[in-house]
């Protein structure tokens, strides 16, 4: 092994040793680069690197330990080979340099991921994961079917001509694009080849010989071929690609993403070529098959060759005359050649993602130059050879550098019609005279920062787009202007003159505004109106009267009512969410009649306007959206008048019954919400809405189950938080049902064979008792429209971030670890998949003295935690998106990427940092940002929720919505109803977390600390030794909604485990109270259930035990969770204590049914198909309660990782007294799941004994706690019995 000399590599090795790992540790720039074989690549479909060497033999990967100063060149050399291959993400493979150094390639690339540590960038680039994202081949991998356009070859007999003159002899024949070539078995590659161009010709079959089609090729000198094949099904395949290509008019060649240097050679004998496209490749100059020698296709049109890193031009491409279009995006260009004006016929060229800062005179000479694409350069100004191209019409320059805007350089363009100067940095403009501009029609200014924009010069002007800018007055001509879109600004003032006849649609949303405009009032044609998120306090009568109005969106204003309508309207859409309407006009719903979408949610209305002033009535209405209002039973009548609803929300209003007969006539109903009120039964008429898919009614006191799973169209029932107390689940359940949530019923009960209809899983990721029971861990994973990354990241993130805690201290360090690993730790999957990710962690504050615990926070993507401390939100995230983060945007365009019109980076994403989405490297980055906030008594509860949630919510309604809840579960699911109500058609995810922090360390409600919304079942805990400061109670509940448009597959109900590493577990208390309190860890509430939405095509499975049920128990087995069809028993301990047994029944068998002992609530229970469509996003849905010991003995280890990387959650235990201090380990550190204890061998406690049981029991505390301080003060705790048995 050779040491000496910095630049040397050392000996090829299949594994680490000590000798090379001491070797390391003697210099962060030494290191490791695995190499791999050209046989394990297929980069696409290969195996994590992990796992290589089980899937391909030593000889196809090993690694060679060199240094940062290694280079490509002294490698082969030692491996005896001619050049390297780099490979990123699974993607295209690219030659290396010899002079280019792979270590330092890896090093660099870790380092932009955000691993600042030169140690830990040294452990990194020794992981065997980091394949994944970056890879060396010693032989570059190739499909060279598809690389040369070969589509079928074979050796066969072959006869030239159509008469019999020639002999038949045997020859290689190559179906290549669209040409045969028949050349000499021996001399194949270098002999006399034949090409025969079959565009155009004809494949007959030869009758005379079995077997055997004749290509022929078009024209008056037309030769023919005769091939004999062996095999009918050879014959029968080359019959088929044959016939495409005879059949082909126009021949185009796609050869993008194939890692070429040089075009293939066979490719050369296609002279019919006139479109090819070498996107996505490597190309290079001077080479055989290089871009110099491209001027050989003596036809071609079109070419791409975007995205090649080109960096100069290639001169001679100027030379291919028959050029009509030319892609040349992202190539890293600094400037153009004075001959590109030689392309005298090119109408297109685009040459987006340069680094182009001027246009060359010559570019002018293209007068048949229709389109040429100069988005996201370096420009400070329009070229002026932009007067000279008079074909073009349009200006396209966003992305680039322009501070003004220059309106005098437009006039002298009269051909110019479209101006796109988006994502510039314009804060000013100058008009050099008054004469105005009769040819601009449409112009794009979003995403800049002007403060005054006046475009009263531009006569013609017909579209205009100003969102997100600095705005504060905007004035326009209104001659011919029929859109304008200027939301997000701070406008005061609009000014149009004269009024815009033609104007169509107007979007003034997210302004400053105090009234409608005037002339708004007056233009005649006028069909779309959104002034929302403004300070509106009226709707003028001319508005709402207009005969042209279709859709009037005034939600997010001060309005207190609104005119009374005289006549009839065309009005089809009306939103008036989160106003403070008292009363909606009288003659509404009669006079309009074309009226299908009404929201009038969040207000403050008591009743509602008839739909009819006659008999009949006319009313169309389908959407009715009436959640958080003041609505009584008084309204339900006037319901019945809408026989066209379809959707009806009436969430959060005074409801407590609805009548039978009033839903018998609601027959076109299809999703139903009227959570959050208080009802007691559901109409048994709901049978009646055959076309009912959505019941969302949790959050009532419904008592009994309704007749719904009859419906034939059901899907989505929730019934959570209830007091339902039995259910009959019939023997044939309909097809379509994907989703029934009992969770939070208290007196449910289920029966066995209810439980062997459904499979149970559960998977969440809400760790109690992290990090030996100091700490916890809070995630939430929005992955938009895939549901395979948030479900990996639930599964490991919380390990990976127990490894990082033990090695740092440092929250900024160890959470941005934490990120970075699991994002390499996503592996092929977030190759092409991405997903946000919310973390939260609590622990014990060792900065600040003055505080116990704090929080800490760390995010990528669009999901947002915020705090509730004294009643005021307190954001703790930032959202990573292109609209709304402009450092982000300037970052992401100063790299090059292309961001198109709908905001996304490469027209994926809007997010900037994501796990996973490895393939946008370097714009996309899993760099989190971090906080860290220290608790205090203020702190109420603690919200984390995904896009969705926050698009619709704004923070401080969402804590005052849930901060007076006391069930974490409703108060999660109530953000989601309200997310639903006010217009959310996406999928939203809410976590709930309610916090008890102390100054004392004892924060119950019993010793005179009280914060709203009290949680959970009074328990107490007896705890040795117990350390300063005392952990804080909490609770959790997640909820997760999904469009009632969107399907889901998934299993799951509330199981519950507690999982103990060294130590025994503290007692839970599952007894059922009637007001639950809040407590501290020194008298800890207990941990309430937990559920997920799992999706069904896990991409892992598990290797552990295949358990659903216990068949000696009448309850699912607890600390059960299921990945796909797998069910998965972790570690199983329980505990009890007696605790007020004078106001509570004795113990029985019904008290052992899995609805008391599964939750402190109830049972949970939730059922999810597998077999449906899997179309959106799967969040998770649990309930949790956090309860954080602050004892080593007493710590419970809550969401231990299987091998498979599942979490067990945590719940409720049994009312059973298990010691499992004895319970075996396995090799991973994890225990093995004990047996079940049977329901009778309950600890029962006769009445006559329980005084002296509790007497007993007070003694055995007071023997093993130490005194408490200020004892004298407090409240005495229950009793807690703490025998085994």
């Amino acid at each position: 092994m050779k040491r000496n000399g910095s630049r040397n590599c050392l000996n090829r090795r299949s594994r680490f040793g000590s000798r090379e790992r001491d070797w390391l540790r003697e210099d962060v720039k030494r290191g490791c680069v695995y190499l791999y074989g050209a046989d394990t690549t297929t980069a696409a479909t290969t195996t994590t690197a992990s796992s290589s060497s089980s899937s391909s033999s030593s000889s196809d990967l090993h690694l060679v330990l060199c240094t940062v100063e290694t280079p490509a060149s002294e490698i082969c050399a030692g491996e005896g080979r001619e050049s390297l291959y780099l490979q990123l993400h699974g993607d295209l493979v690219r030659r290396l340099e010899p002079t280019e150094r792979p270590l330092q390639i890896v090093y660099d690339y870790l380092s932009r991921l955000g691993f600042d540590d030169p140690v830990r960038l040294q452990e990194e680039a020794t992981n065997p994961d980091l394949g994944c994202m970056i890879r060396f081949y010693g032989e570059k991998p190739c499909q060279m079917d598809h690389l040369d356009r070969i589509l079928l070859s074979g050796i066969y007999n072959v006869r030239k001509g159509k008469t019999q003159l020639h002999k038949w002899a045997e020859r290689l024949v190559v179906l290549c694009g669209t040409c045969l070539i028949v050349s000499s078995v021996k001399d194949c590659q270098t002999g006399k080849m034949h090409i025969l161009p079959l565009v155009g010709g004809k494949i007959e079959e030869v009758k005379r010989r079995q077997y055997s089609l004749a290509f022929s090729s078009a024209g008056a000198q037309a030769q023919t071929y005769h091939v004999s094949f062996e095999t009918l099904a050879e014959y029968q395949r080359w019959h088929r690609q044959a016939s495409k290509v005879v059949s082909q008019r126009i021949s185009t060649v796609d050869l993008s993403c194939y890692s070429l240097e040089e075009v293939p050679e066979h490719l050369f004998y296609s002279q019919d070529i006139t479109y090819l496209n070498l996107r996505h490749n490597f190309m290079q100059l001077e080479r055989p098959g290089g871009l110099d020698t491209l001027y050989k296709f003596s036809q071609l049109k079109g070419l791409n060759l975007s995205h090649n890193k080109l960096g100069l031009f290639p001169i001679l491409l100027c030379e291919i005359s028959t050029l009509t279009e030319l892609n040349l995006s992202c190539n890293g260009f600094h400037d153009l050649p004075s001959q590109i004006g030689n392309l005298l016929n090119l109408q297109t060229l685009c040459l987006d993602g340069n680094y182009l800062t001027t246009l060359p005179e010559e570019l002018g000479n293209l007068q048949q130059l229709s389109s040429l694409g100069i988005s996201f350069n370096n420009f400070s100004q329009i070229p002026e050879v932009y007067e000279k191209l008079t074909m073009l019409d349009k200006v396209v320059m966003a992305g680039n550098c322009l501070e003004v805007l220059n309106l005098g350089v437009l006039n002298r363009m009269s051909h110019i019609k479209h101006v796109d100067l988006r994502m510039n940095h314009l804060k000013t403009m100058v008009v050099e005279n008054l004469e105005g501009n009769k040819y601009i029609t449409h112009m794009d200014l979003r995403d800049n920062r002007l403060t005054d924009l006046d475009l009263s010069s531009l006569c013609s002007l017909e579209q205009l787009h100003c969102e997100r800018n600095q705005l504060r007055e905007l004035t326009l001509s209104g001659f011919s202007l029929r859109t304008l879109y200027a939301s997000s600004n701070r406008l005061t003032a609009v000014n149009i003159y004269p009024v815009p006849s033609l104007l169509t649609s107007l979007d003034l949303s997210r302004n400053l505004l105090e009234c409608v405009p005037d002339w708004a009032c007056e233009a005649k044609k006028i069909e779309v109106l959104d002034v929302s998120y403004n300070l509106i306090t009226e709707v003028p009568m001319r508005i709402l009267s207009s005969l042209s109005l279709r859709k009037l969106m005034m939600g997010h204003n001060h309005l207190e009512n609104l005119p009374t309508l005289v006549e009839h309207i065309p009005l089809e859409v009306l939103d008036l969410q989160h106003n403070a309407l008292s009363r909606l006009p009288d003659t509404l719903f009669s006079k309009a009649l074309n009226l299908r979408y009404l929201n009038a949610s969040a207000n403050s209305l008591e009743s509602l306007p008839s739909a009819c002033t006659g008999e009949e009535s006319l009313s169309m209405l389908q959407l009715l959206y009436l959640t958080n209002n003041l609505l009584t039973d008084q309204c339900i009548p006037v319901l019945v008048g809408h026989s066209h609803l379809r959707i009806l929300h009436l969430a959060n209003n005074q409801l407590q019954s609805f009548p039978a007969s009033k839903l018998n006539k609601l027959e076109q109903l299809e999703e139903l919400n009227l959570s959050g009120n208080k009802l007691k039964t559901i109409p048994t008429t709901v049978a009646n809405c055959k076309r009912l898919h959505t019941l969302v009614a949790h959050s009532n006191n419904i008592s009994i189950f309704p007749e719904i799973l009859q419906l034939p169209q059901i899907q989505f029932v929730d019934l959570s938080c209830n007091d339902l107390t039995e259910i009959l689940i019939p023997e044939a359940l309909p097809a379509t049902l994907q989703d029934l949530d009992l969770t939070g019923n208290t007196n449910l009960v289920l029966e066995h064979k209810t439980l062997d209809i459904f499979r149970l899983c559960v998977s969440a990721l809400a760790m109690d008792n992290f990090a030996e029971g100091v700490g916890a861990v809070y995630g939430m994973f929005d992955g938009d429209r895939n549901e395979e990354l948030p479900r990996l990241l639930q599964c490991t993130m919380a390990d990976v971030l127990l490894e990082e805690v033990q090695q740092s201290t440092n929250d900024t360090v160890f959470m941005a670890n934490t990120f970075l690993v699991s994002h390499r730790k996503l592996g092929m999957a977030g190759q092409k998949l991405g997903s946000s990710a919310l973390l939260c962690y609590i622990r014990p504050d060792t900065a600040d003295p003055a505080s116990s615990f704090s929080l800490t926070v760390a995010n990528v993507g669009t999901c947002q935690a915020v705090l509730c401390r004294g009643g005021k939100p307190v954001p703790l995230s930032k959202v990573f998106s292109l609209e709304q983060d402009p450092e982000e945007a300037q970052r992401v365009k100063d790299q090059k990427a292309i961001i198109t019109e709908d905001n996304k980076v490469n027209g994926v994403t809007c997010c900037t940092r994501m796990l996973g989405c490895t393939y946008l490297y370097p714009w996309i980055l899993p760099r989190p940002h971090i906080s860290s906030t220290p608790l205090t008594i203020q702190d109420e509860l603690l919200i984390l929720g995904n896009k969705a949630l926050w698009e619709h919510l704004s923070y401080t309604e969402a804590v005052s919505a849930v901060r007076h809840v006391q069930d974490p579960l409703a108060a999660a699911k109530k953000l989601c109803t309200l997310a639903q109500s006010y217009g959310c058609q996406d999928n939203v995810g809410a976590m709930v977390v309610y916090l008890n922090i102390g100054e004392e360390g004892c924060t119950c409600e019993m010793n005179g600390l009280t914060l709203p919304g009290p949680v959970g079942f009074a328990s107490s805990t007896t705890i040795k030794d117990a350390p300063k400061p005392a952990t804080p109670s909490s609770s959790s509940g997640i909820a997760s909604e999904f469009s009632s448009e969107m399907s889901t597959s998934e299993v799951s109900s509330e199981v519950g485990s507690t999982a103990s590493d060294e130590h025994n577990a503290g007692g839970l208390d599952a007894a059922l109270l009637p007001r639950p309190e809040r407590r501290c860890s020194l008298h800890p509430t207990p941990t309430s259930g937990l559920f997920q939405r799992q999706p069904s095509c896990a991409t892992f499975s598990s290797n552990q035990s295949d358990n659903g049920l216990d068949s000696d128990d009448d309850q699912p087995v607890e600390g059960v969770i299921t990945n796909g069809s797998k069910v998965e028993v972790e570690v199983d301990i329980h505990c009890c204590r007696g605790r007020d047994l004078e106001s509570s029944p004795p113990l029985t068998e019904s008290a052992s049914t899995p609805c008391s002992q599964e939750h402190a609530r109830g049972s949970c229970f939730r059922i999810r198909r597998q077999n449906s469509v899997n179309s959106g996003i799967l969040l998770p849905m649990s309930k949790d309660r956090m309860e954080l010991q602050k004892s080593p003995s007493t710590s419970c280890l809550y969401g231990k990782k299987l091998s498979n990387g599942s979490i067990v959650p945590l719940e409720d235990s049994l009312n059973l007294i298990e010691v499992a201090t004895e319970a075996p380990k396995r090799k991973t550190g994890y225990f093995a799941a004990p047996t079940q204890m049977e329901p009778e061998d309950q600890f029962v406690v006769p009445r006559d004994l329980e005084e002296e049981v509790k007497e007993q029991m007070k003694q055995h505390q007071d023997s093993r706690l130490e005194p408490e301080p200020h004892e004298e003060d407090r409240t005495e705790p229950p009793e807690e019995f703490d025998t085994a048995l």
